[in-house]
């Protein structure tokens, strides 16, 4: 293994987007599969090149002639994990778009359904969370997950700047809750106590809190006794605010340009128009061929 190896990010395309064929003894696909059981025990803290190398009975160095790096090593585990639903499922409607990209039916209902799968995914894999960077070059299981993303808002009268960052606010969101589940199963594992047990014995603190009169207010109340689930509340509040710009862009959708935005001169046969220009007609064309 050379540093150049380790470092080229398209060593990394090579291997992410590789042909799978089954083959006896050490393999690419064991190590990915073995690599992802010690997270999910461990978490990315506890991975190492040897301690995969040590389950799976071979030298660390072994491993380094099918994955130059541990970096490369964890972008090919989030690509495993990330199989999209469609993958096993081809009547999945995800592939029932008709031409112009909707995806019909209640996006929102969409939407939610794929956030609620991403979260399961990162319950079952909370050190998702933990690959940080905006250098992570994706497989084609995570680009079909982000495509599903953007697919439950396709159609819709968003803007196609909007639906991307509509989109990249669900995945930030999905990723900071996991990042806390992270966190607590770290400190659960190096001290050995729990959570609740680990507050509920910090009576010297809350001694201290009656001095600060909206906590105190709020603690009266019982607005601790059934603390609201972050998922479920973040989740609801984030919908609601991306329905009520879908909302708004479909009270104004035949007055602005669908590619661009810009205001639309109503054409002079009366009949409604899309795009602001023959040149934003192009594009969007252009756009949906490819």
């Amino acid at each position: 293994m050379t540093q150049d190896r380790a470092a080229d990010p398209d060593h990394v395309v090579e291997l992410l987007w590789r042909e799978r064929e089954p083959r006896p003894g050490l393999t690419l696909d064991r190590i990915v599969r073995t690599a992802i059981d010690l997270a999910d025990a461990e978490g990315l803290e506890g991975l190492s090149m040897r301690k995969v190398a040590d389950r799976l009975g071979f030298t660390t160095m072994s491993l380094y002639r099918h994955v130059p790096s541990r970096t490369h090593l964890i972008d090919l585990m989030r690509d495993e994990v990330l199989t999209p639903r469609h993958a096993e499922n081809p009547d999945h409607p995800h592939h029932l778009q008709d031409p112009e990209g909707r995806t019909g039916g209640d996006w929102r209902a969409r939407l939610e359904e794929v956030a609620r799968e991403g979260w399961e995914l990162r319950r079952r894999h909370p050190w998702l969370a933990e690959i940080r960077g905006t250098r992570h070059v994706p497989g084609p299981n995570a680009v079909a997950r982000y495509d599903e993303l953007l697919a439950a808002l396709t159609g819709t009268a968003l803007h196609p700047s909007e639906v991307i960052a509509a989109a990249n606010l669900i995945g930030r969101f999905l990723d900071a809750e996991a990042l806390l589940l992270v966190e607590t199963r770290s400190e659960e594992r190096r001290s050995g106590v729990s959570e609740e047990e680990w507050w509920g014995a910090r009576d010297s603190l809350y001694e201290r809190l009656d001095r600060y009169p909206a906590l105190t207010h709020l603690w009266e109340s019982g607005g601790w006794d059934t603390p609201e689930d972050s998922f479920e509340f973040g989740l609801a509040r984030l919908l609601d605010g991306i329905e009520a710009l879908v909302r708004r862009r479909d009270e104004i959708r035949d007055e602005t340009c669908r590619e661009c935005g810009a205001p639309i001169t109503p054409a002079d046969s009366g009949r409604p128009r899309v795009y602001c220009s023959r040149a934003c007609r192009q594009r969007a064309y252009r756009k949906r061929a490819t």
